[in-house]
């Protein structure tokens, strides 16, 4: 397994991205660190300089591990389960426009809050399993995957857990559709973190991770070696990415993540 953190611009509103800045400092700083690959999180693909972004990675050696699209509905309000055929339409749109860029960085897309916050009814899953499969449809002509994330019930009322997402990958039915799983969001929502492993398995495509509080792992009470275990067992090998709390301050953060995950990656082999 590598290691990775989410980056976005400045202006994100969301908290729990270790870095923000300009791409050419996050870039530089998580190459620095020891990183061996970055997150990106973009509200609008056309707001970005995608050769830009791939002449940093390549510059700094660094894998893109995928491109975050919350922002869109964060910030933009877009989301496949509003009731508005409009808005779903600009969000499939928009999460298109996201493939495309992650073509040329040769990454993955994260599908998260732009699935929309509404409680799961047969009409809403109904809305977002169609956006899903035009953008899944999408992304598979590209060899793109799509990794939709379980988020714990205070954020949402949708995919709250990995049950929950399995299942509407049966509505859904695209094989490129795999599941991100969040250590934060997980400390709340699985009575059992590993067990949950074991059971999500081969549909595992990324994986998230922060401490019990949100800060950086080994600042809170989740067993990481139990974690890692559970992965390996699992057949994980891709990255572990810190989405969290940037505390206290973010090179310390992401200190104490590379050093605590190493020392567990050093235990494994």
């Amino acid at each position: 397994m590598k290691l990775s953190t989410a980056v976005s611009t400045p202006d994100a509103q969301f908290s729990a991205f270790a870095l923000k800045g300009g791409f050419d400092d996050t870039f530089a700083m998580a190459h620095g660190l020891g990183l061996d690959g970055v997150e990106i999180h973009v509200r609008d693909p056309r707001d970005v300089d995608a050769q830009q972004i791939k002449s940093l990675k390549e510059k700094y050696q660094l894998e893109i591990t995928a491109i975050g699209t919350g922002r869109a509905f964060g910030e933009d309000g877009l989301s496949f389960s509003d009731s508005d055929a409009g808005v779903r339409k600009a969000a499939v749109a928009r999460i298109k426009s996201h493939v495309d860029l992650a073509e040329i960085l040769e990454s993955h897309i994260i599908i998260g809050l732009v699935l929309g916050k509404n409680p799961r009814t047969p009409e809403i899953e109904a809305n977002a399993s169609a956006c899903m499969q035009q953008c899944a449809d999408y992304a598979a002509d590209k060899s793109i995957d799509l990794f939709v994330e379980p988020i714990n019930r205070y954020e949402t009322g949708f995919i709250i857990t990995a049950d929950d997402c399995l299942s509407f990958f049966e509505k859904v039915d695209r094989p490129n559709c795999k599941v991100l799983l969040d250590t934060f969001h997980m400390n709340i929502e699985e009575a059992d973190i590993c067990a949950t492993i074991k059971k999500v398995g081969a549909r595992i495509g990324h994986v998230h991770v922060a401490d019990s509080n949100r800060w950086y792992p080994g600042a809170g009470h989740l067993d990481f070696e139990g974690i890692v275990r559970a992965l390996h067992s699992a057949g994980y090998n891709g990255f572990l990415s810190a989405e969290m709390f940037p505390n206290p301050d973010p090179e310390t953060a992401l200190c104490s993540m590379v050093s605590h995950m190493r020392a567990i990656f050093g235990k494994i082999g």
